[in-house]
């Protein structure tokens, strides 16, 4: 699932080549994505000019002045650039088309992605209660220690809950945990103030290295130009279950945490 690093590679691939073009018309293949895409969206947003992409979490914010289209990658989705005459494949369900030339297309082979709209999405349902950005100033040890505190879930599962803090997938909890030298599965009350410092200052460093990496290619994640990302190349503990420690050299174990795969050493996580 495409993750923080991921939908911030796309942002950044997108925004250079489609700020200021005018959306001339979109194409709507199929509308059964994980909600229906409005039957709508082409007539709203056509003429229109983007002035910016921001995101939001794992949401794309595309700016057309006063109305705001909402773009989820889901499970498996990805947008491309695509020539303007490249014949559409099995899954790909919306083209928009902009002035000079450019046509960006999804691709969406489960369609557990989105494509909504929106007068003000910091009030839309899916991002209201998302909880503070990890590359920003609002994401503290103040803040973490706070959510952790009484808590009896996993520190991992906590991590990834949304509500928490935004875009730490399972990949980037397990390393961030890694980095920080705490086990995942302990309960997140447990955490000192310090320990919170070192958790999130490791968010931090490793969905920065993530998105310098172009984030991670598992499944079907590519980035706007069709690139792939790379930091799967470089993960400590993620996926490598038995394998050394490349601190320490233990074997690196693997549990099962809210359903996910986690991965950890023994030796250096405490």
């Amino acid at each position: 699932m495409p993750e923080l690093p991921e939908v911030e590679t796309t942002r950044r691939g997108l925004e250079p080549r489609l700020d200021g073009k005018i959306l001339e018309a979109v194409e709507i293949r199929d509308r059964r994505l994980r909600w229906p895409i409005p039957a709508e969206l082409g007539a709203r947003l056509a003429g229109r000019r983007l002035l910016s992409i921001k995101r939001r979490g794992k949401y794309l914010l595309f700016d057309f002045g006063g109305l705001w289209q909402i773009v989820h990658l889901g499970m498996s989705g990805s947008l491309r650039f695509v020539g303007r005459d490249e014949p559409a494949a099995l899954h790909d369900h919306v083209d928009w088309r902009f002035s000079g030339g450019e046509t960006l297309r999804l691709r969406d082979p489960r369609r557990f992605g989105a494509v909504l709209l929106s007068d003000d999405p910091a009030s839309h349902p899916l991002l209201a209660h998302l909880g503070p950005e990890p590359l920003t100033a609002d994401f503290t040890a103040a803040h973490l220690h706070a959510a952790c505190h009484g808590r009896k879930t996993a520190i991992k599962n906590l991590v990834m809950d949304s509500r928490v803090v935004v875009g730490v997938g399972n990949i980037y909890a397990s390393e961030s945990l890694f980095r920080a030298g705490i086990r995942p599965g302990r309960a997140a009350g447990r955490l000192t103030r310090a320990e919170c410092g070192r958790l999130a200052d490791a968010i931090k460093a490793t969905l920065q290295n993530a998105v310098d990496a172009g984030g991670s290619s598992l499944r079907d994640y590519v980035a706007a130009d069709g690139a792939l990302g790379y930091f799967q190349l470089h993960t400590r503990v993620y996926d490598r279950a038995g394998l050394p420690c490349k601190a320490c050299g233990t074997p690196i174990k693997k549990l099962v945490t809210g359903q996910r795969s986690t991965f950890y050493c023994p030796a250096c996580q405490k």
